[in-house]
């Protein structure tokens, strides 16, 4: 395994669209196993193939002890909504509220090419539309209803107090 490097949302790449995997080989499960250290390494949740240069259909997710490898992953079902405060490792300068699924289905294949299906609610469904919409070059900030800056402290603890309001609400 060895750490890729990030692409951040300056760069052009992280704007572009993925191409479908045909391939389950060694290089993709390199690709995979590299993916997971270099998202380790910037502990983050979610990491999608763009964010380390490669142009492939590739997420590698694990959160609330789930891990999950998606590959060429679409997503077949949603339903329900919920703001989701999402940061993003390709994004340094922004933390921000986003409308998205409560629930969704994805479908797609594992490192061997065996085709799979996993329904995912709340944080989990966040972090599976996170990542996929990079597979399209889309990032969170474009579909925030809110931006707030990370450098700004007085914006950051308003982030802060509307997660604490949201948690309060829906727990």
């Amino acid at each position: 395994m060895a750490l890729r490097n990030m692409v951040y949302s300056d760069e052009p790449l992280i704007r572009k669209k993925c191409r479908l995997v045909e391939d389950f080989d060694e290089k993709l499960w390199q690709l995979l196993d590299d993916m997971y250290e270099t998202m380790k390494k910037e502990k983050g949740v979610g990491i999608a193939a763009p964010q380390v240069g490669v142009l492939k259909q590739v997420v590698v997710i694990e959160s609330n002890g789930i891990k999950l490898e998606l590959v060429n992953p679409k997503i077949v079902s949603s339903n329900g909504s919920q703001k989701s405060f999402e940061g993003c490792l390709s994004v340094k300068e922004y933390n921000g509220i986003v409308i998205r699924p409560y629930k969704v289905t994805v479908e797609a294949e594992d490192r061997y090419g065996y085709p799979y299906s996993v329904t995912m609610e709340d944080f989990m469904a966040t972090i599976f539309c996170h990542e996929i919409d990079h597979l399209s070059g889309i990032l969170f900030t474009d579909k925030a209803v809110e931006l707030f800056r990370k450098d700004d402290a007085k914006q950051m603890d308003l982030y802060r107090k509307k997660i604490r309001e949201y948690e309060e609400k829906n727990n």
